[in-house]
């Protein structure tokens, strides 16, 4: 009799918890569709881990067309033609880990990647793949492409302990993300692979070597009138 009288208040309280937290999660992802996130766990763990934590935080204006033409070309190129998933990349990424059990090969779109960072920690259980999902498929309803966009360059890393745009730009070139050129933001791209690995300050050769891949990229698709729709606003800082 006690049991089935303490199973049930267990039962009550799971039932509270779990609708606390949808409509909490929910809360989240409206409120970011214009405000901040204030910190990420990936940004608490680098913090607590003693790789610091850089950051400033900068609005879609202050982006400069570069930066978001380089990270796409980089990144997702089909950014603003998926629904937050590139489906032939992901089964391509599954195919090479099967083959590559001790190399891993990534098919995340960049909005998995804000989902991750935003709402989630890193790891590869299906609880958080699952969870990601949701995610990524939240915020493409709520957000939009420009403030995935927006939000993934300033929060993802680009550097040990160096989180946005707006802080490696003024760590490794001395200027605010606004003015970073069509090869400064390139090179910051070319490092987005493994940002603690692939360095901008000093130059790594491989980042040295990618991007000019990346301004190939960026040049093939600049073009495209899907991606024009995304950051068009800048278009005069172009040919900078």
């Amino acid at each position: 009799m006690k049991a089935k009288i303490f199973l049930k208040i267990v039962w009550k309280w799971t039932k509270r918890i779990f609708i606390f937290l949808f409509f909490f999660q929910l809360f989240c992802i409206i409120l970011f569709k214009w405000v901040d996130p204030p910190i990420t766990v990936t940004q608490l763990v680098s913090w607590i881990s003693g790789d610091g934590l850089k950051r400033d935080y900068v609005g879609w204006k202050k982006i400069s067309y570069n930066a978001k033409l380089a990270v796409i070309a980089e990144e997702d190129q089909l950014f603003p033609d998926h629904s937050g998933f590139d489906w032939k990349s992901i089964k391509k990424a599954m195919e090479y880990n099967k083959k590559k059990p001790n190399r891993t090969r990534g098919g995340s779109t960049i909005s998995q990647q804000v989902a991750k960072n935003v709402f989630l920690w890193q790891g590869k259980s299906f609880i958080r793949k699952g969870l990601e999902t949701y995610f990524t498929f939240m915020i493409e309803l709520i957000w939009g492409k420009k403030r995935i966009l927006e939000v993934y360059l300033n929060v993802i890393e680009m550097g040990k302990g160096i989180y946005g745009i707006e802080k490696a730009s003024q760590i490794y070139f001395k200027k605010p993300a606004s003015a970073l050129t069509r090869m400064e933001a390139a090179t910051i791209a070319s490092s987005l692979r493994n940002p603690k690995i692939f360095t901008v300050v000093p130059l790594s050769n491989s980042v040295a070597v990618r991007r000019q891949w990346v301004i190939r990229q960026m040049n093939n698709l600049e073009e495209d009138p899907d991606i024009q729709e995304i950051i068009k606003e800048q278009v005069a800082e172009k040919k900078k």
